[in-house]
């Protein structure tokens, strides 16, 4: 049923939200598209550009490199690190002999020489189409990502000209000076611009437009930032460039609906997704989990809602992590490893600006937090866990097991299940959560025993920590409760199942099934 209802989010919102998982994959630190956007919009009125393609700046800054992800694994193939070789790949001219040894002299990094020798023969049969082919990708995708957001026809025609140049030599069309749109020749200069300022100062900057004018970039427009270059550069630092670009999207912005916002965070989700061919078609399927195990707890309908929505989202701070890493069929090193914990965390920070995205954020922030503090990024655990992030987290690992990747096989359902169990007895994931993930995915899970020697819910949870040796101070810390609390419980606990030892009463918990249905939901 279409939902017409708003969503408090506006389309401007949610694309510089997405651009800033796009510096995740260009190498750049955040808000470069956006401090790029602000120069560009500035050209474009100097420039005396038509109010429409003044508009239309704006998005397709925003929207110019999106598609960068699409090409993750070929590059990683190459050339390791695909964000570190696009980041590096702002110090050349991208044409011609300059761009060939660029490549060729990247090749193979951190591999051994007998290694880099064999790549490089590859790359010379192979690897240059390879590099052609990836811009006719992210052309591609940077124009379905477009349509499925729905932006207008002028927008969606610049767009696949993000890696076009003035004099010909880019690609994938070969267009040439005023066949390339005027918003996206203010992008060209834009982006090259705000990288050598930023690394190099205003000079510098200057001195790299000056070389590329006539060549990459229209020498109208060179002449443009030289001249005032004061009013289009100098105070970018200094800029709130988020809320610049905010205010100039208004003549295309609109707010979306809940649908359209729904289909917005299912376009994220398969752009998450494309970073890495192991990880396609995950989102969209945990989130499906996800909210049938939240239907089945269960959650108020707000809270379904949000568990579906954190699942979409909760892999954009992948982008950040290189493909190699997601490719890799060894071992992580320990710094792949720690780059792979960071994901949460540039999830959250992707989707931090807008109220409504940073709620959904702060969920799928948590889907590796772990009920005993074991996981990452915050080390959170009990209480501070809420209900929709422990179905979030319990769905997300049974989602990767049953997937295959690039170091194991994917596991059948019965393994699956084996481990999720696994977790949930040793106090990692959520019990609940684990048994609705288990029945929304098909498997036969018995229901809580209820009242079994007239036992309340509480003293289940004591009852579980305390057969698996917890002290009553470890149970106090782990509930939130006084230890004279515990002890209580305890009291009542040994006088209701007719024990006096906790060996006794673990024998008790196993037979009676209180063992798989007492993980404590604090």
């Amino acid at each position: 049923m279409e939902d017409g209802r708003t969503s408090g989010v506006r389309l401007a919102e949610l694309i510089a939200a997405l651009s800033l998982a796009t510096d995740l994959g260009l190498g750049q630190p955040q808000e470069h598209v956006l401090k790029q956007t602000v120069i560009a919009t500035r050209l474009a009125r100097l420039a005396g550009f038509s109010p429409d393609d003044q508009s239309a700046t704006y998005y397709v800054s925003l929207m110019a490199l999106v598609g960068c992800v699409a090409d993750s694994h070929e590059l990683g193939r190459w050339f390791g690190d695909d964000n570190q070789i696009r980041s590096r790949s702002y110090q050349v001219d991208r044409a011609g002999m300059p761009m060939l040894r660029f490549l060729m002299g990247n090749v193979g990094q951190g591999e051994s020489a007998a290694t880099r020798l064999f790549l490089l023969g590859r790359f010379a049969t192979s690897g240059i189409r390879d590099v052609a082919a990836g811009m006719s990708a992210h052309c591609q995708t940077t124009g379905a990502i477009a349509q499925r957001l729905g932006l207008v026809k002028q927008v969606q025609r610049a767009l696949p000209q993000a890696l076009e140049r003035w004099d010909g030599k880019g690609g994938p069309a070969h267009l040439r000076a005023k066949q390339i749109e005027p918003s996206m020749r203010a992008v060209h200069v834009a982006n090259e611009a705000e990288v050598s300022l930023r690394l190099g100062g205003l000079d510098v900057a200057l001195e790299m437009l000056r070389n590329r004018r006539g060549s990459q970039f229209e020498p109208a427009l060179v002449d443009l930032v030289v001249n005032h270059a004061d009013e289009l550069l100098a105070d970018i630092d200094a800029v709130d460039a988020w809320e610049t670009v905010i205010r100039g999207c208004a003549p295309l912005d609109a707010e979306l609906s809940e649908s359209e916002l729904q289909q917005a965070l299912e376009t994220l989700a398969d752009y998450a997704d494309l970073k890495s061919p192991w990880f396609v078609g995950h989102s969209r399927a945990a989130a499906a989990l996800a909210v049938e195990a939240a239907r089945l707890v269960p959650l108020s309908a707000a809270d379904v809602q949000l568990v579906e929505r954190a699942a979409l989202v909760s892999r954009l701070g992948g982008i950040g992590v290189s493909a190699a890493t997601w490719d890799k069929p060894g071992p992580l090193t320990s710094i792949e490893r720690e780059r792979v914990r960071t994901v949460p965390y540039l999830t959250e920070r992707i989707l931090s600006r807008q109220p409504r995205l940073a709620e959904i954020g702060a969920v799928a922030a948590m889907f590796h937090e772990r009920m005993d503090g074991s996981g990452y990024a915050r080390g959170l655990n009990g209480a501070a866990i809420p209900p929709p992030a422990r179905i979030l987290a319990a769905a997300e690992v049974y989602q990767a097991l049953r997937e295959e990747r690039p170091h194991r096989a994917a596991l059948d359902g019965a393994g699956a299940r084996e481990v999720l169990e696994r977790e949930a007895a040793a106090g990692r994931l959520d019990g609940p959560a684990v048994r609705a993930v288990l029945a929304a995915a098909g498997h036969r899970v018995r229901r809580r025993p209820s009242n079994v020697a007239g036992l309340s819910s509480r003293e289940i949870e004591v009852l579980q920590l305390l057969v698996r040796g917890r002290s009553n101070r470890e149970i106090g810390e782990s509930l939130f409760v006084s230890r004279r609390t515990v002890s209580s419980h305890v009291e009542h606990i040994y006088n209701k199942i007719g024990v006096a030892s906790r060996g006794a009463a673990a024998m008790y918990a196993m037979q009676h099934g209180l063992i798989d249905a007492a993980s404590p939901e604090v």
